[in-house]
C-alpha cells in the first residue's frame, strides 16, 4: 500500500515547496493537487459536497506552478494533478506544461484528469457542458499525439491542428501515466483507453466491485489511487481489502504550522 496527500494549494495555506518537502520527509509518496481556474459568482451548479462552497475552491494556485515548486524541493515525491480540468485547458499548452513538469521533476508526474462539475466555470471557457466528455477525450488524444510524435497532428471535431513541433517530450515514455477521475461507465472506458490508472473519490459505493470492473474492462491490473480519503485506521483497512493501491489522505488547507501538525498525525497511518 502507498500513501499520498490530496489537497488544495491556495494563497492562504502552506507554500507548495514546503508542503512537498514536508510530505516527502514524512514518508508520503505523492502529492495530488486540485484545480479550479475560478468560480463564477453567479454559480447555479450545486456543489457535490454540499453548500456553501469552501473558499479553497476559488483561491487555488495553478497546479502546474505549485507542483513545479514541490518537485524542485523534493527528490522522489510523485507530483500529480488531482484533477486537471481538461475541458477548461488548451491541449497544446497543457501538453507543454505536463511535459515540462515531467522534465523538471525527472519523470515524477502523474497526470490526473477529469471533466469537472461546475457548469458555469466550463461555460466561461467556451465549453458546452453537454459536450464536455467528447471534448475531453479529443484533447487527451491530441496531447498523447504531441507527447509521442515528432511531428504531431490531430484532426477531430473539437481539436484540429496540422503537423507541429513541440518539445520537451516527457521523460516518461510514451507519456506520464494518466489517471482518470470519475465513477461512470465512460470513466471506466477512459481508464482502459488511456492505460494509466483510476482515481475514484472516497465514499464511492461498492468500491471493491467497481475496482474489479475497471480492471476487468481494461484487461490488466489498473492501479487505483483513492482521492480525498479519511485518515483513520479502519478506513485504511477497508480500502486495502477493496484493492486500492494508494490512499490519498485529504489534507485541509491551512497555514504552515497547522499543516505540519496534520501531516505528522497522518504519517502515523503509513504502513510499509
Amino acid at each position: 500500500m502507498k500513501f499520498g496527500i490530496s489537497t488544495f494549494v491556495t494563497d492562504e495555506g502552506i507554500a507548495p515547496a514546503e508542503l512537498g518537502k514536508a510530505a516527502e520527509d514524512r514518508g508520503f509518496d505523492s502529492l495530488f493537487l486540485a484545480e479550479h481556474t475560478h468560480i463564477p459568482t453567479s454559480r447555479e451548479t450545486p456543489y457535490p459536497g454540499g453548500e456553501p462552497l469552501p473558499r479553497i475552491y476559488y483561491r487555488t494556485l495553478d497546479p502546474f506552478v505549485s507542483l513545479t515548486a514541490a518537485a524542485t524541493a523534493t527528490e522522489n515525491l510523485l507530483v500529480a494533478t488531482g484533477i486537471a480540468l481538461i475541458i477548461e485547458r488548451d491541449p497544446i499548452v497543457t501538453a507543454k506544461e505536463v511535459a515540462s513538469l515531467d522534465h523538471v521533476s525527472g519523470g515524477r508526474v502523474i497526470f490526473g484528469v477529469g471533466a469537472g462539475w461546475n457548469r458555469e466555470e466550463m461555460r466561461n471557457h467556451g465549453t458546452n457542458p453537454a459536450r464536455r466528455g467528447a471534448l475531453m477525450d479529443e484533447r487527451i488524444r491530441a496531447m498523447r499525439a504531441i507527447w509521442s510524435q515528432q511531428e504531431a497532428q490531430f484532426h477531430g471535431e473539437h481539436v484540429d491542428f496540422d503537423p507541429i513541433y513541440s518539445w520537451p517530450k516527457p521523460v516518461q515514455q510514451p507519456h506520464p501515466p494518466i489517471y482518470v477521475g470519475g465513477e461512470s461507465a465512460r470513466s471506466f472506458a477512459r481508464v482502459a483507453e488511456y492505460g494509466g490508472g483510476w482515481l475514484p473519490r472516497a465514499g464511492t459505493e461498492n468500491l471493491a466491485e467497481q475496482i474489479k470492473q475497471v480492471r476487468d474492462q481494461a484487461g490488466w491490473r489498473v492501479p487505483v489511487s483513492l482521492y480525498a480519503a479519511p485518515d483513520d485506521p479502519a478506513s485504511v483497512d477497508e480500502y486495502e481489502r477493496a484493492g486500492v493501491d494508494r490512499i490519498l489522505f485529504s489534507l485541509p488547507t491551512e497555514p504552515r504550522d497547522e499543516t505540519l501538525r496534520q501531516l505528522d498525525r497522518m504519517s502515523g497511518l503509513i504502513r510499509g
